[in-house]
Parts: C-alpha cells; structure tokens; sequence
C-alpha cells in the first residue's frame, strides 16, 4: 500500500497521552561513472512507520520496517510502553511540551514521465564524453548522480496533520591533472536543485556551464602557489561563507546543543557579529523564492517558521523541537526532523544564510591590498564553541585590489563569532546550495546559502 493511501487519523484511538504518528519513506539512487567506466549502479528504497510517545517528561519511541494496520498499532503500543517505562522510573509530573497543530501538504516529485534507467545513464555518458572533449588535459575524471526523494505522513494526537515529498537530484563532477612537478591537482563541484531529475536536468546546458567552469579553475590551480599563513583578509565565496554559517555558527544556536552547553547559551541578546550581518534559518522560502529544503510541517507536527538566529549582529533566538522550546520558554520554530523511520526527530536546520548586503564582489576585491578570495571547501569540522577549521580546495591571491594567481589547497581556523566580528561587506548576490547532508547523529539534507562576505581570518601555509 501507498503512503498516501494511509489514513493515520483512524489508528488515534491507540493514543493514550502526547503521541507522534509517522510513516517515512526513503529512495536513494546512485550511479557513478570513473574514465568512462561505470563503478556504482544502485537503487535503494526504505521506510516504515514509527511512533513517538510522550508522559511526564519522558519519551517512549518504536519503530517497524511494515505499515500494515497491525504493524501500525503494535509500534503505537511499543511506544507508549516505553514512555510509561520511562515515566515510572524518572518522570515529572509537571512535565509539560508546547501544544502546537499545523497542516501541510506538499509534492515536489516530477509532473514530466519519469526517465528510463538507460536514459539516465545515457545522459551521464553524454556528460562524461562532454568532459572527455572540453577537458583535454586532465588524467582522470569522475562522474556520480545522487537522488533522494523523502515522503513523510504525519498524524499527531493535537491533530496535526503532514504529507511532504520532498525532493533532490545532484551531480559531482571531479576532474584531476598534474602540475609541472608532476604532482596530482584536482577539484570536485557537485550541483543541482531541488526536484526528481527530469526537472534538475532537462539538458546538458548547466552541466556543460559547471564542467567548464571546474577545467578553467584546475589549470590555473595548476600553477598554484603556496598561501602565506597568517591571519589575512580574506573574501569567502558564498559556498564557504554558507558551510561556515551552518557548521560553525548553525549548530551552536540549535536549541538542543545550546542546552548541552554551547557557547551560543551565554551570548542571547548580546552583539556577536557585526552590524551587517543578519543570519536566519529559512523554513521554505525567500522572497518568493522555495527553497532546496522546504519544510512546511516538521516531524513534530509544528507549522515551520523562519528562525532569525542573527539579527543586524545581536543574537536573537535559536532554533527548537518541543522539548528546547519548553525548556527555553521560547517560540516553537518547526526544526524538528528525522532522516529515516528508524530516527527521532532532532533539533536540525533547514536553509541557513547570512542575508546579503550591498557590495559588489569587484568592489569587495578591490578594497583589498593583500589578502585571498576562498571559494570551495572540503572537508572541516566544527565545535560547540563555534571554533572551526575547514579545509579549501580552491582560491585566489589578492593583490593591490586584483585577483592573482590561485593557490594550492589549505586550511581555515578560527572562532566564528570572531569572525563574525569582523566582516565588513557583503555581496548583494543571494546564491542557494542544495547540495547540502548535514550529519548531526543522523544524515540529514539542508540547504546552505547566502553572500560573498569579506572577514578576517587565519589561513594556513607557508
């Protein structure tokens, strides 16, 4: 049977105090090409229903891989059990959560016929093969697809009421040559949109636009120099500035981690950032605009709402499930989600971004005498402290307020809401990335976003 032919609403009478209703549906598809050679070729689908389970300040949760009306109302009964079991053992009576009744609905799965298997990997074959002809001196290449379509039905015992499809398709293009020492050099990028692939990837115009894009950046890393370390004044590419503002400065201000002891805790209501910067986690939309990660109703049954983290440099909020917003006395934000039938639902963003300021990035280029533009990241991490280190794949030397030559790979540190202390402009350009699995305990999509911003930052090298 379909999710969509479920109907949650009858199987309340099994509810007995606070309960969440869910079924969850993943599909994931894969197929990576390496020289041409096809390495990958995967599908997989996973989904069940769980239930969550609600009594004086305990929570009792069940899973089943089935959504039969038995395997439906055992989880139920798993649940509450467990809360009761709980509840008996370290409960409190005066235990409360936020009441809260919403309804969404929302489908972003394709209205075109869906693509043949063969089709698609005939259009990654045509991608390769446009490389194999644009790209002449590289060594290696590789070429993967990545879909996830999640559908999400929900039923809460306050009568909230979801059914969500949401959707993404992506491609990674990585392209590898050797430099004059004959050294590897290589650069990954991975695009696409919200949406099943008929709709990301119609034709081969924005992938032939990003592969020629990636071969004009690997050439001239081929001539990299080595960045001088320090502390230096640096343009993050809207890329670098939206990972940073999810990773090191996002997860601080999530309401679970907060009352885990981030630092984010000590600095409500006080200056942590420049007056320029206004940083929100958007729910679905942005001036009109639907977002990669559009969330209407999270897993707790709340309606979503923009959560304005940063505002014109103050801190101003974080973002909350239930049991952070009770705990904060604060209004509930809809950032309440799982990844799979088999999660709970966590504190998690949905598409954060400083907003953008004013400046023109020549402007912004041009302001400085010696510094770098940083534009992609790798891998990174950061901590409840907002310390951060990331590393770079791919940037620019600036000199005399004139891109220079690129540089070879490095690092980025500091501590974000230093960094947020410094910057001094802001790109008027909004660019969005869907490209986004945030890992918190569980995987999760996010979309990340926002301007070029100009800071001061450490960059490792000579």
């Amino acid at each position: 049977m379909q999710i969509a032919d479920i109907d949650l609403k009858r199987y309340s009478n099994h509810f007995s105090s606070y309960t969440e209703l869910r079924l969850h549906e993943n599909t994931s598809q894969q197929i990576a090409l390496l020289n041409g050679d096809v390495i990958a070729n995967t599908r997989d689908t996973s989904g069940g229903v769980s239930s969550r389970v609600f009594d004086k300040g305990a929570w009792g949760f069940s899973s089943n891989a089935n959504m039969t009306d038995e395997a439906i109302e055992s989880t139920i009964s798993a649940a509450t059990k467990n809360a009761d079991f709980l509840a008996r053992r370290c409960g409190d009576d005066n235990a409360s959560l936020p009441a809260a009744r919403g309804e969404a609905s929302s489908d972003f799965r394709t209205k075109l016929p869906r693509k043949s298997q063969e089709e698609i990997m005939a259009f990654l074959k045509s991608c390769d093969e446009y490389i194999v002809s644009a790209c002449p001196d590289i060594v290696s290449r590789q070429v993967v697809l990545n879909s996830l379509d999640m559908e999400k039905k929900l039923y809460t015992s306050e009568g909230s009421i979801g059914h969500n499809v949401n959707t993404r398709t992506l491609i990674s293009i990585k392209l590898a040559t050797r430099n004059n020492a004959n050294e590897p050099v290589e650069l990954m990028e991975s695009f696409g949109h919200r949406g099943q692939f008929e709709d990301v990837f119609p034709d081969m115009e924005e992938v032939k636009q990003k592969v020629d894009e990636l071969y004009q950046h690997l050439m001239n890393k081929k001539d990299a120099v080595k960045p001088v370390s320090g502390y230096h004044d640096v343009i993050l590419a809207s890329d670098l500035a939206g990972i940073l503002a999810h990773e090191a400065i996002g997860h601080t201000t999530e309401g679970d981690i907060v009352r885990a002891g981030s630092v984010a805790g000590d600095y409500l209501g006080q200056k942590v950032a420049s007056e320029l910067v206004t940083l929100v986690d958007f729910a679905n939309t942005y001036e009109g605009e639907t977002l990669p990660v559009p969330v209407y109703l999270d897993d707790e049954g709340v309606v979503s709402k923009d959560a304005v983290i940063i505002e014109k440099g103050v801190l101003k909020s974080f973002m909350h499930n239930k049991d952070s917003a009770a705990y904060f006395d604060m209004d509930l934000t809809g950032n309440a989600r799982a990844f799979s039938y088999t999660d709970e639902p966590l504190v998690r963003m949905r598409n954060t971004a400083i907003l953008p300021g004013k400046d023109k990035i020549e402007d912004m280029i041009a302001s400085i005498d010696d510094g770098y533009l940083l534009m992609r990241w790798t891998n990174g991490q950061a901590d409840s402290t907002s310390e951060f280190m990331f590393g770079v794949q791919m940037g620019y030397e600036i000199k005399d307020g004139k891109l220079g030559r690129a540089i070879t790979d490095t690092t980025i540190s500091g501590v974000a809401f230093d960094m947020l202390k410094e910057i001094t402009m802001l790109s008027d350009e909004m660019t969005w990335n869907c490209a986004g699995m945030c890992g918190k305990k569980q995987p999760m999509p996010v979309g990340m976003g926002g301007p070029a911003i100009k800071t001061k930052m450490f960059v490792g090298g000579e």
